[in-house]
């Protein structure tokens, strides 16, 4: 089996009704300059999912247990992350539904940390923090993917 017909399977749980909608090549190198932007950025929230992790281990190596939602949170949103990053791979190569999602969830996976961290109490301070640099970088690839050449690109009926 080939690694495109192993995406493609993979494709048929995330893309639903418009699997097979297909925008022309990018050749714009604006857009591409866009799309490499985006990656950075995914790659910039990735590694703040990864820190998350490891500020999480060393603190409770050093006896200061953190609470379970500091877990699920960072297993979470790294999990998200990558799933972008799927999707990012996926829009470049042309299918409308992997921008879509992107352009979906650029905001509301912001709206539901902000959400979160302004709650007392519920993470400790640095995982305050981490949430709003996440939330800054997630809104930023939501900019990025509602560009008025990024949304021309993307047009269904293309």
């Amino acid at each position: 089996m080939s690694l495109n017909e192993v995406l493609l399977r993979v494709d048929r749980l995330a893309a639903g009704r418009q699997r097979d909608v297909r925008v022309p090549a990018i050749a714009d190198p604006t857009l591409r300059r866009d799309w490499l932007v985006v990656r950075v950025l995914l790659g910039v929230a990735m590694m703040l999912g990864v820190s998350a992790i490891g500020i999480a281990f060393w603190l409770t190596m050093q006896g200061m247990a953190e609470p379970l939602p500091v877990w699920m949170r960072s297993v979470v949103v790294l999990g998200l992350t990558g799933g972008l990053g799927y999707f990012s791979f996926r829009a470049e190569q042309g299918w409308y539904w992997a921008y879509a999602r992107m352009r979906m969830f650029a905001f509301i996976f912001p709206c539901v940390t902000l959400v979160f961290a302004a709650v007392p109490g519920l993470y400790p301070a640095w995982m305050t923090l981490e949430q709003l640099a996440f939330a800054a970088l997630m809104l930023t690839v939501g900019v990025l993917l509602t560009t008025p050449r990024m949304r021309a690109a993307y047009r269904r009926d293309a």
